[in-house]
């Protein structure tokens, strides 16, 4: 890294990391992705994803008391998100400021976020924001561009919370009621038309008309994100109402 690095949230402190490089293709990010760091301690995070045997980094980490470390710049391109898509594209890492926020995860003892944690997302989520113009539908989880192979940062990451305060897209999720489902072993036009809603929104599934392993982790990794009461992979008239809400509210959000 050269030149002197500046902070570019002036809240934060600045630990450069040495794993980053050049956008391609883009000139500055018009995404931001949300990761939990998924190991037992903040430092220890920190201190991996400055380290150069790591292959990781990430832009910012979020400490539970609110710190926030800056280790790439915005301008440059962080090494993230891995093998992963979206809206046709699979270089997520040159499209995304990648933020990691400390919580042990699903495999060490999945926690809740503090909320002087989640306040101090959202004001560097703001910042990002404003300074490169990024469409609220592209604030997305780690899960949402690699599902089946991350699930972070998880069910109890509070979107909602962060909606309110301008960041992301989000709507009430439809109740949950008895009524039909796809699952597993399900085939046919109704299974098509879930997964070319899936696709349309931004996730990568085929249309092939069979509700497969495929199919059953993207709706989990959905359910993960929008529709987090219930996460079991099954599309439940909840699911796919909340789908709809979500694709009618990018055509008119003044309904939402």
């Amino acid at each position: 890294m050269t030149g002197p690095f500046a902070a570019d949230h002036l809240g934060a402190m600045v630990r450069p990391s040495p794993n980053f490089g050049e956008r391609r293709g883009v000139e500055r990010p018009d995404m931001i992705v949300l990761h939990y760091t998924g190991m037992v301690s903040g430092i220890g995070a920190e201190n991996w994803l400055c380290d150069s045997a790591s292959g990781v980094s990430s832009h910012y980490l979020i400490h539970e008391d609110g710190r926030i470390v800056q280790m790439v710049r915005e301008r440059d391109r962080a090494w993230h998100a891995g093998k992963s898509f979206w809206k046709g594209g699979a270089d997520i890492n040159s499209h995304s400021v990648g933020l990691e926020i400390v919580n042990p995860g699903h495999q060490i003892g999945y926690s809740d976020f503090p909320r002087r944690q989640i306040d101090a997302v959202i004001a560097l989520c703001q910042g990002i924001i404003q300074r490169h113009g990024i469409r609220a539908e592209r604030v997305l989880a780690h899960s949402d561009v690699s599902p089946g192979r991350k699930v972070d940062p998880g069910e109890k990451f509070p979107w909602r919370v962060l909606f309110d305060a301008g960041v992301g897209h989000w709507v009430e999720p439809a109740a949950i009621s008895d009524g039909d489902i796809l699952a597993v072993g399900d085939r046919g036009a109704p299974v098509e038309e879930l997964q070319r809603a899936l696709e349309e929104y931004g996730y990568q599934i085929p249309t092939t008309g069979e509700f497969d392993a495929v199919t059953e982790s993207v709706v989990a990794t959905f359910q993960r994100h929008f529709r987090p009461a219930r996460v079991d992979g099954i599309a439940d008239t909840s699911t796919v109402g909340t789908l709809k809400k979500l694709q009618s509210s990018l055509l008119k959000p003044e309904l939402y």
